[in-house]
């Protein structure tokens, strides 16, 4: 049984490990067909293509991700041993945490989602008119930007509401959620064992919700702008926030293990019970 529990935490960390190598390498390739003076007549319809592509493997991606987290997670609840990571897997396994966990990654992703530029609300801007699209569409733009903020999906939902999504923002996006979730789910068990530790659970229930905060420091602004300077001061704004997301991911990383030490008795291992 050891070894079988062993050999799935190896399968997690290679999954996991192979995710996110594989969506590295797939920024940096694509980074490389963002010159403009590459795009000539005959590359629209290959670089198109390989847009499409861009986003069917990273999905991949993800999923290989998804899957080594739940292995791993698993593997370390079953060994019930004594390290903060041990710690972390156990008092986040049970049937309360794991609904928190779920109801705050959705909860956070759909709000990141208002509030980092990904949902487009612009009341002054008929993209019907102005930009002479059928309505609803959606289409992939190839190039050309930044690296990280190519291939680019636009949605125009509505003559005012759209999507905009930039794959570093979505990258970003479910990191900083899944981290947010973990967070929520590890400081609802210590929530439950003592209201002596109420204070600190609360605060670390809500650090993790408003750790990326700074990142809406300019999101209501791009929400409500319909002129086109403000077009201009999205975008701007946009790339600004994904570096305070990015800033903020240490600390989102850093915080389950404070929080996991208030949930260690002093031989090392979990209050809470592991549920298998």
């Amino acid at each position: 049984m050891e070894k079988q529990t062993t050999k799935s935490s190896q399968k997690g960390k290679a999954l996991i490990i192979l995710g996110f190598v594989t969506i590295a390498i797939l920024f940096l390739l694509y980074a490389r067909y963002q010159d403009p003076r590459l795009i000539t007549p005959d590359a629209v319809e290959p670089i198109q293509r390989m847009a499409v592509g861009f986003y069917i493997i990273l999905l991949i991606a993800f999923g290989a991700i998804a899957i080594g987290l739940y292995k791993y997670h698993k593997q370390k609840v079953d060994d019930s041993q004594k390290g903060l990571l041990s710690i972390i897997a156990i008092s986040t396994w049970n049937k309360k945490a794991r609904k928190i966990f779920f109801i705050t990654i959705v909860g956070y992703g759909l709000f990141f989602t208002l509030v980092s530029g990904t949902l487009v609300y612009q009341p002054q801007v008929d993209f019907a008119y102005h930009y002479g699209v059928d309505l609803p569409s959606a289409f992939i733009v190839p190039c050309c930007d930044n690296p990280g903020y190519m291939p680019e999906i636009l949605v125009y939902l509505t003559n005012h509401v759209g999507l905009q999504v930039i794959p570093l923002n979505l990258v970003l996006q479910i990191i900083v959620s899944y981290l947010v979730a973990l967070n929520a789910s590890l400081a609802s068990g210590i929530f439950s064992i003592s209201k002596k530790s109420s204070g600190l659970s609360s605060v670390g229930a809500v650090t993790g919700l408003f750790i990326a905060c700074p990142t809406c420091a300019g999101s209501f602004l791009s929400l409500f702008v319909g002129t086109a300077s403000g077009i201009a001061l999205t975008i701007a704004l946009t790339q600004l926030q994904t570096l305070f997301i990015a800033v903020s991911i240490p600390v989102l990383l850093v915080t389950p293990f404070i929080l996991a030490k208030r949930l260690r008795n002093p031989d090392g291992s979990c209050v809470i019970k592991p549920m298998k």
